[in-house]
């Protein structure tokens, strides 16, 4: 079978490493062209796979019509070389976020609608064995109504990591902090197995790093059923263990670095509350390891397998334009509730979140 023909957009950062990893292990993938507007490393890592190089993403897509176009850059660029890369009739794999603003992710979305050419997110946490297991479980009907979610998530970062490159950190080169860019993942998680909240609440703060953007958030949510949910993501915190909790009326799930475990309640939260005789009855509650089958490595290779299939079958993806668009989205009206004071309605009012971010931009401090 004909090998895909992949492009690759920021060849010189960090991440891209990654990315030129898992294509290695992909023999349905040959690399056509590499971008960016630094010449190193991207030089020493075209060389190493035979192909050629270039400063410009347009002129790259007419020189060698790829087949696939992967984008490592800095979030702004994302929707960009996107857009470009569909309508000249490629796939697109983006970085996460897949965009600064939902108002942008829907720009995306259309196009990808438009040219029929799949768009994919890299959120490779949904590929990790213990979070296929717990989709799966969750969509099997185990938790009946949501009661409630949390989620604490510390991703430590020392300052060092902030001046490793001068984009990070700053409003107009990144978009965000914590919430663009290491918390992303979990937000993904918490979208993918819980599903979108109604209303956000938003808290978000520079507290101790010297950047422009925010280092640490947190957010109160309220579901559509009314359950309510709770976020604290910070770069701040070094140590703890972050996990993500979804209790329903029937059972319960908790994924942490442990793995993953299953709280169940017997009989049903609801049923016990309606038919329980003692003033302080509670139903019986047990939290037991669950043993998950082989499945995902959570990195990069699953995405490009998962990305390959959807190419060949005419599918999509796991994490699409609108799967990747919801995280995004949560992002954006978090930081938006945390500015004007005010909770804030889904769908984020895209408007009102443009407006934010450019007095945000202009004066660099929450």
């Amino acid at each position: 079978m004909k090998q895909i023909r992949l492009a690759l957009v920021g060849a010189s950062g960090g991440i891209a490493e990654t990315h030129l990893g898992a294509i290695a292990k992909c023999p349905e993938i040959k690399i056509v062209g590499m971008c960016d507007v630094v010449g190193s490393p991207m030089r020493d890592r075209a060389v190493g796979v035979g192909c050629r190089t270039f400063t410009d993403w347009k002129v790259m897509l007419k020189a060698v019509e790829p087949d696939l176009v992967s984008i490592a850059t800095p979030h702004p660029f994302h929707p960009l070389v996107a857009v470009d890369a569909m309508r000249a009739g490629a796939h697109v794999l983006t970085e996460k976020p897949m965009a600064v603003e939902v108002r942008d992710a829907d720009r995306m979305v259309a196009v990808s609608k438009a040219t029929r050419r799949i768009l994919a997110v890299n959120y490779q946490m949904r590929f990790r064995a213990v979070a296929e297991e717990m989709k799966r479980r969750i969509d099997a009907g185990e938790l009946g109504q949501l009661i409630r979610v949390l989620v604490v998530e510390p991703w430590y970062r020392s300052d060092a990591y902030y001046r490793s490159a001068t984009w990070r950190g700053k409003w107009g080169s990144e978009g965000g902090g914590v919430l663009m860019n290491q918390a992303p993942h979990t937000q993904d998680l918490l979208c993918w197995l819980a599903g979108s909240p109604a209303k956000v609440w938003g808290w978000v703060r520079t507290r101790f790093h010297p950047m422009e953007c925010e280092d640490s958030a947190q957010a109160m949510l309220e579901y559509p059923n009314g359950a309510p949910g709770y976020i604290t993501v910070s770069t701040v915190e070094p140590g703890s263990q972050g996990c993500i909790q979804i209790i329903g009326e029937r059972s319960g799930f908790q994924l942490d670095r442990n793995g993953l475990f299953r709280i169940s309640f017997t009989p049903s939260i609801l049923r016990h509350m309606r038919t329980a005789k003692g003033m302080w009855d509670q139903p019986k509650s047990e939290m037991e390891p669950v043993q998950v089958p082989k499945g995902g490595t959570g990195l990069h290779i699953d995405v490009y397998r998962n990305l390959i299939r959807a190419i060949r079958r005419h599918g999509q993806p796991r994490c699409n334009a609108a799967e990747g668009r919801k995280s995004l989205e949560l992002a954006n009206a978090i930081v938006l509730s945390s500015v004007t004071g005010r909770p804030v309605t889904l769908p984020v009012n895209r408007a009102a979140y443009s407006t934010v971010l450019k007095k945000l931009r202009a004066r660099k401090r929450l």
